[in-house]
């Protein structure tokens, strides 16, 4: 990692950027292979898997004997540890719900909201150095509260063509209706236009590599929604003499493993935790079986000293981080004005894989700077409002006017005539 001691503010945006191509860089492959699939639709979602993953499927469903066979395979500890996770997820998401809201405006008009759930959601689970079925949990427990109809699951494939035993039985416990050994831009595809076998879906989810991030937000030009720009994990933690070193090293390591393009930030007004930290990095990182991959994503992380709280904050808020970590003895006032962040672990016993798995919180999350306009997935991203409107008699006298003098100001005769006729016909 490298150290910037009170690095002056027109240098922040260099060191707080991501190690990530930019979206110009990686469009092209992926409008061709989105053009191919819409064209070919299965035959082209075969092709690119043998191409980008290596692995021939004669088909890419998952039948029922594979999700039973799956489930024979797991231990019993990993199962009871997914039920737990499941469960206190589906608490804390079902604790979002909200009701209708009704008003009525003015005397005989009435508005309400109420909410719907998306009818087909297509969720990304990625599984290239690892198996991620954790991210299943995060999107089809909300999936099935919110009530969504179809629930899709694309996953890339191992060499042997098939998924992780825990990848099919947590879709299964988690009301998953199909599964696909599918991944990288070509699963994005099929789920945007639909194929043979895979169903379109109207809104997709889930992390990904660089490909994935630009693979969703090109379907957001074909109609297909997103959860948000979610690529290369990211971590930032600040931390004072209050911290304890081990434990930010270890946090700094959690998420450096997920990938060669992941980034972690340390942050500190203590040069002397700063010096502890980096020894503890590098005695955790010999143990790890990932740290070839961590030791990737360290080089182009960074340790940044300031002098203060409140610069400490400002810089924090530029960057954005998608996982925060906050260890300081001034807690309350960090908490108080961090305005960007999307999930916020807080004190010296709240390691951020807690949040990445079984604490109740969500875990896909903006990155990339995209936590300053984008919340975190949570049991709305699954539903959308729809408002209601109900005026009588007497509302359309207490109303009409008004529409009449707006429509006619803005030129606009045939909505003003709507009203009008109404009007004469209560006189």
């Amino acid at each position: 990692m490298k150290t910037f001691i009170n690095p002056n503010r027109d240098q922040w945006a260099s060191i707080l950027s991501r190690p990530t191509q930019t979206f110009d860089a990686i469009e092209p492959i992926v409008a061709k292979v989105f053009t191919a699939v819409k064209a070919e639709g299965d035959i082209a979602v075969q092709r690119y898997t043998k191409e980008f993953d290596g692995v021939i499927l004669d088909g890419a469903a998952v039948s029922k004997q594979e999700i039973e066979a799956a489930t024979a395979l797991l231990d019993k500890e990993l199962k009871t540890a997914i039920t737990l996770a499941k469960a206190n997820i589906e608490k804390f998401h079902k604790a979002q719900r909200t009701g209708p809201v009704s008003v009525e405006t003015m005397p005989g008009v009435s508005c309400w909201q109420e909410k719907r759930p998306i009818q087909k959601v297509g969720l990304y689970i990625p599984g290239g150095t690892a198996p991620l079925f954790s991210t299943i949990l995060m999107l089809a427990v909300p999936a099935q509260i919110a009530g969504c109809e179809e629930i899709v699951l694309c996953s890339p494939p191992n060499k042997e063509g098939k998924l992780h035993p825990a990848i099919l039985y947590t879709a299964q416990l988690c009301g998953v209706t199909k599964i696909f050994k599918v991944g990288g831009i070509q699963a994005i595809a099929a789920m945007t236009f639909g194929t043979q076998t895979i169903p379109k879906t109207y809104k997709l989810f889930g992390p990904g590599n660089q490909y994935v991030t630009v693979a969703k937000q090109y379907a957001t030009k074909l109609g297909v929604a997103i959860d948000m720009p979610a690529g290369p994990s990211e971590l930032l933690v600040v931390a004072d003499d209050t911290a304890n070193p081990a434990f930010v090293a270890s946090d700094l390591l959690s998420q450096a493993e997920h990938g060669a393009d992941s980034q972690v930030i340390l942050v500190s007004t203590s040069k002397g935790l700063l010096s502890k930290v980096e020894r503890e990095l590098q005695i955790q990182i010999q143990d790890l079986p990932r740290r070839d991959i961590a030791q990737k994503a360290m080089n182009h992380s960074k340790i940044i000293f300031v002098d203060d709280d409140s610069t400490a904050l400002e810089l924090i808020n530029a960057y954005g981080p998608e996982h925060y970590i906050v260890c300081v003895e001034n807690e309350d006032y960090y908490l108080k004005n961090t305005i960007n962040a999307g999930s916020v672990f807080i004190g010296n016993y709240t390691p951020e894989s807690a949040g990445d798995y079984a604490s109740g919180t969500n875990h896909t999350l903006p990155t990339n700077g995209f936590a300053k306009q984008y919340s975190g997935v949570n049991l709305d991203s699954f539903m959308k409002s729809m408002t209601f409107q109900k005026i009588s008699a007497q509302g359309i006298r207490n109303l009409g006017t008004a529409v009449e003098h707006m429509a006619a100001a803005e030129g606009l005769d045939a909505h003003k005539n709507a009203v009008t006729l109404r009007l004469r016909s209560l006189d």
